[in-house]
């Protein structure tokens, strides 16, 4: 009997150290309690982080090379609320990073742009991932020679023009490449839900759900120009908007980047059930030559306006 319970003492240790080291670094193995400690092992290296099942408060910034940091079960690591630098949750500044099945949830600080991610340096590569309820879900600043891609993720519940500063799902500065595919956006709370000023932006087999939002904007705005395609997604816009005048803006702010050749096609558009009212699916502020194909729109909806 004595050895049956050594036995059983042994096992159970394993697991105790788990629970208290959620966060491990897969090239070494070791465990830490903190999602920054995991970070700052990996350094100027690169690394994977493996973030057990939970509900954590942690941030983290990473500064350094090349990090991963990947749900052991996609959807099941959540990261709520917690913020560092009054930024984010991820503030990353080194040359790449990925995410793979994060939550990231309830992201609020005192200038109203709580993200999950703030960009300020490198790629980014997120898959399966949710950013929900919070200000913003990816901010980025400027690095023209990154790129981000976004594949199977949600944003909802984000955004919002609190005394005219704006917050959207996305918003991506002046960076090189932009690629969203096989997401959904939805229950905006103001701003847009696609806000890119990379010279590349490319938004494809998506959808834009607005029939639950509150006093949102366009779904996808290229506000400084942009060339790349948005094509077979799908757009419904709701009642309750700010600015319902188009659901695709191009150049509305600035003709930073050269908006010829954009490619609109494929897609679906509608305008909720029940609200009647006359929009564009494209307004181009550019005056370049767009390259609008087939798509398929609902009643109240024109193809396309220059302004």
């Amino acid at each position: 009997m004595k050895y049956v319970l050594l036995s059983l003492a042994c096992l159970a240790a394993p697991a105790a150290a788990q629970d208290s080291a959620p966060f491990t670094v897969a090239e070494t193995g070791h465990g830490y309690a903190r999602l920054d400690d995991a970070v700052k092992a990996i350094g100027s290296g690169s690394g994977t982080i493996t973030v057990a099942p939970g509900s954590y408060r942690d941030c983290a910034v990473f500064a350094g090379g090349t990090i991963a940091i990947r749900a052991a079960t996609p959807s099941t690591a959540i990261f709520d609320g917690g913020a560092c630098e009054g930024k984010a949750t991820l503030v990353l500044r080194g040359l790449a990073a990925s995410l793979d099945g994060i939550v990231f949830q309830h992201v609020r600080v005192a200038d109203r742009n709580g993200a999950g991610i703030r960009l300020e340096h490198g790629d980014l590569t997120v898959t399966r991932s949710t950013f929900r309820d919070s200000e913003q879900g990816i901010l980025t600043a400027d690095d023209p020679g990154g790129s981000i891609t976004v594949d199977h993720s949600t944003f909802s519940g984000l955004g919002g023009c609190p005394e005219g500063m704006c917050s959207h799902s996305i918003y991506v500065g002046g960076y090189g490449s932009l690629t969203v595919t096989r997401s959904r956006f939805e229950r905006g709370t103001g701003g847009h839900y696609v806000k890119s000023r990379a010279a590349r932006t490319e938004v494809t087999d998506s959808s834009f759900d607005d029939t639950q939002g509150r006093a949102t904007n366009y779904m996808i705005d290229l506000p400084s120009g942009s060339v790349g395609r948005i094509a077979g997604n799908v757009f419904v816009q709701g009642r309750d908007k700010e600015n319902y005048s188009a659901l695709i803006a191009v150049a509305a702010e600035a003709r930073d980047h050269p908006s010829a050749g954009l490619v609109v096609e494929g897609n679906d558009a509608s305008i909720a059930p029940g609200v009647s009212r006359q929009t564009v699916f494209v307004a181009d502020w550019s005056h370049e030559a767009l390259r609008l194909g087939a798509n398929r729109l609902g009643a109240g909806i024109k193809a396309f306006e220059t302004r």
